[in-house]
């Protein structure tokens, strides 16, 4: 169950509209770097959420904090364009406002789809998409895509904070960055409380090391045709991170055999040239149609 306050988590004001602006703030809404994202990302880690409930309540309070973030930029959004139009009239002698919004660099559909409104979508007009959205389950593994996604979305604050001049937009901006700052280190926080980065790699930590080819755990491999010097880096010489392992430096080579295909299946109608020692008896198609079919 959720709850609603009428008030927003923090002041949105805009000093003067800006609808080329608006356009840019759409990315932090339905961007891969926006707050849709983490929101349902976090939400839907905390609705599969097994074990220890505390992580679940952490996940389930921060993903309903992000919906407040969308709340804010989407009122940042409206503000910016409402207005507009008769500002950009001025500027554009004769023109008609709403053309004069269009020619200033907002997306048309702000006025043809949303009224002036913000959109489920990126500053491109894509919409939002859910395969963004990471929940593997994986407490560890979700903490560390979780650390992704709010570094992206700093990123994404922090050029948004630079390509304004407007006061309120700044204000509200810094205050997102600082939720960002505090999410990127809460997430990382989860790590240490799991036990650290040596207790938890390699992801998943569950998975008997003893059944990887072992010799290639820690082993950089250089793909460079030209062989260079192994570098002084370190990835590549030394303890491995997760404290189990030394890294080395390797240069690739091909150990696996050159694929060899069987003949097309003939009902799947490859080219006449294709069908040297095709086979005609019950094939692929076939154990298709017999799972598909009753």
């Amino acid at each position: 169950m959720f709850y609603h306050d009428k008030k927003l988590q923090y002041e949105v004001r805009v000093e003067k509209p800006n609808p080329a602006y608006a356009k840019l703030l759409q990315q932090a809404i339905g961007g891969i770097e926006g707050e849709i994202r983490v929101c349902l990302q976090y939400l839907f880690q905390a609705w599969g959420s097994r074990g220890e409930t505390k992580y679940r309540d952490m996940l389930l309070e921060t993903g309903t904090e992000e919906i407040s973030h969308i709340e804010m930029l989407s009122t940042a959004v409206a503000l910016n364009l409402e207005g507009a139009t008769n500002d950009l009239k001025d500027q554009i002698a004769g023109s008609n406002p709403i053309v004069g919004s269009i020619m200033g660099g907002m997306d048309p559909r702000h006025i043809l789809s949303s009224g002036l409104s913000a959109m489920a979508v990126d500053s491109n007009g894509v919409p939002f998409n859910g395969s963004w959205v990471v929940g593997s389950g994986n407490i560890a593994a979700d903490m560390y895509a979780n650390v992704m996604a709010e570094s992206t979305g700093r990123v994404l604050a922090t050029r948004l904070w630079e390509l304004t001049d407007d006061a309120g937009m700044k204000d509200m901006l810094a205050f997102l960055i600082a939720r960002d700052t505090m999410h990127q280190n809460q997430w990382l926080a989860v790590i240490e409380d799991l036990g650290g980065v040596k207790n938890n790699l390699p992801i998943p930590n569950s998975f008997p090391m003893t059944e990887e080819v072992r010799a290639f755990e820690y082993a950089f491999i250089s793909t460079d045709i030209h062989k260079p010097q192994p570098p002084n880096a370190r990835w590549a010489s030394g303890p491995s991170i997760d404290g189990k392992g030394e890294f080395s430096f390797v240069y690739a080579s091909p150990m696996g055999q050159e694929p060899k295909l069987g003949a097309p299946d003939v009902r799947g109608h490859a080219q006449t040239q294709q069908m040297k020692g095709a086979v005609a008896d019950k094939g692929i198609i076939e154990n298709i149609k017999d799972t598909l079919l009753p």
